[in-house]
């Protein structure tokens, strides 16, 4: 998948998921899938520095 493929995706799952929730629903969504991002960011980072340690 491409860049513009992937940012075109990511674009029209918000907006299908705005579509079908509410305020108090989308409130909620972003702050799940911003602690997911920083979650996998935080593993991917440990990650690394496990492996720089062997």
């Amino acid at each position: 998948m491409s860049p513009l493929e992937l940012t075109t995706f990511i674009n029209t799952t918000a907006n299908a998921i705005a579509c079908n929730s509410s305020d108090d629903e989308l409130n909620l969504l972003s702050v799940i899938f911003s602690q997911l991002g920083d979650t996998l960011a935080t593993i991917v980072v440990q990650r690394s520095i496990c492996d720089n340690s062997k």
